[in-house]
C-alpha cells in the first residue's frame, strides 16, 4: 500500500496531506493507529477512504458495512466529482473552522463533513433514479449525525456545516458553493404543498446557528443570516438580515461571509 501512495505524490495534493498527517498521529498517538490505519493508510486513494468511512458510519443491523461500501465505491467510480467535492469540503473546513488544524480531522471526527459526504452519495442514488436507497440512506444520515438532508436537495462543493446538530434540509432546497452554516439551520417549506418548495441559496452565504430559511425563496450570493433568524422573504445579494420575521439591517459586512465567519452584526 505504501507504495501506491508514494506513487501518485503530488498528483492529489488534499490526499497527499491526509497521509501526510496520518502518519504523524499514528507517531504522536499510537493508540489511535488501527483507526488511522483502517480509515486512512490502508487505503490508496481519497475515494476509498470516504467509501469506507461512510460505510463504517452508516452501517446497521439492516444494511451491513460490505453493501454500503460497494455502493460508496460505485459512485465514486462513476461520478468524479463526488470527491472533487469532498476534497473542496475538507479544505472549507479547515479554513473556516478554528478548532480545525489538519485536513485529517474532518475525515476522522467531525460529522458535518461526515454527513455531507454521505448526502453526496445518497443524492447520486437519488439521481440514478435509485430513490430507496438513497432515502435509507438519508435515515441512517440523519439517525447517525443529526442531521436529515433530503437527497433531492442539491448542494454545492466547500459546503462547511459547523457542529451540524439538527440540520434539516428540504428536498427541492439548492445550495450553492463555499455556504456556510452552523448547528440547527432549517432550509424548510411552509405547509404542505407539492413541488418546488424550498430555499435557493447562492454562493458565499452565511447562515447562523438556529437560522430558519422557510419556502421558495431565494437568498442571494455572499449574504448572511443572523443566528436564530426566521427567513421568510427573498433576501438581496450581500446584504445581512436578522430577526423574526428577518429584515435587512445592514450590508453583509465583508465580500466573503462564508469564508470570514464573522457573525457580529454591531449597532
Amino acid at each position: 500500500m505504501e507504495n501506491v501512495q508514494s506513487s501518485v505524490i503530488g498528483l492529489d495534493p488534499v490526499w497527499d496531506r491526509l497521509i501526510n498527517e496520518a502518519h504523524e498521529v499514528v507517531e504522536n498517538e499510537p493508540l489511535l493507529g488501527g483507526v488511522v490505519h483502517t480509515c486512512v493508510l490502508h487505503h490508496s486513494s481519497i475515494e476509498e477512504a470516504l467509501a469506507y468511512r461512510i460505510a463504517t458510519k452508516l452501517a446497521s443491523s439492516e444494511m451491513s458495512e460490505q453493501i454500503l461500501r460497494e455502493i460508496c465505491d460505485e459512485a465514486y467510480a462513476a461520478d468524479s466529482s463526488l470527491a472533487m467535492a469532498a476534497r473542496a469540503d475538507i479544505v472549507a473546513v479547515y479554513e473556516r473552522d478554528p478548532s480545525c488544524h489538519r485536513f485529517l480531522q474532518p475525515l476522522l471526527y467531525f460529522k458535518g463533513f461526515q454527513a455531507v459526504q454521505a448526502y453526496r452519495i445518497a443524492h447520486w442514488l437519488w439521481q440514478h433514479e435509485r430513490k430507496d436507497m438513497a432515502q435509507m440512506f438519508q435515515m441512517r444520515i440523519s439517525e447517525m449525525f443529526g442531521v436529515d438532508i433530503h437527497p433531492g436537495a442539491k448542494m454545492g462543493e466547500g459546503i462547511m456545516i459547523d457542529h451540524a446538530h439538527s440540520i434539516v434540509i428540504g428536498e427541492t432546497a439548492v445550495v450553492g458553493n463555499n455556504v456556510s452554516m452552523l448547528h440547527a439551520v432549517t432550509l424548510g417549506g411552509t405547509g404542505k404543498d407539492d413541488g418546488d418548495r424550498h430555499p435557493k441559496i447562492a454562493d458565499g452565504v452565511l447562515i447562523g446557528a438556529g437560522a430558519k430559511v422557510l419556502g421558495n425563496i431565494t437568498v442571494g450570493m455572499c449574504s448572511r443570516i443572523a443566528a436564530g433568524s426566521v427567513v421568510l422573504h427573498d433576501v438581496p445579494a450581500k446584504k445581512t438580515v436578522a430577526g423574526v420575521p428577518a429584515k435587512i439591517v445592514g450590508e453583509s459586512g465583508c465580500a466573503t461571509p462564508s469564508v470570514s465567519m464573522d457573525h457580529y452584526i454591531g449597532q
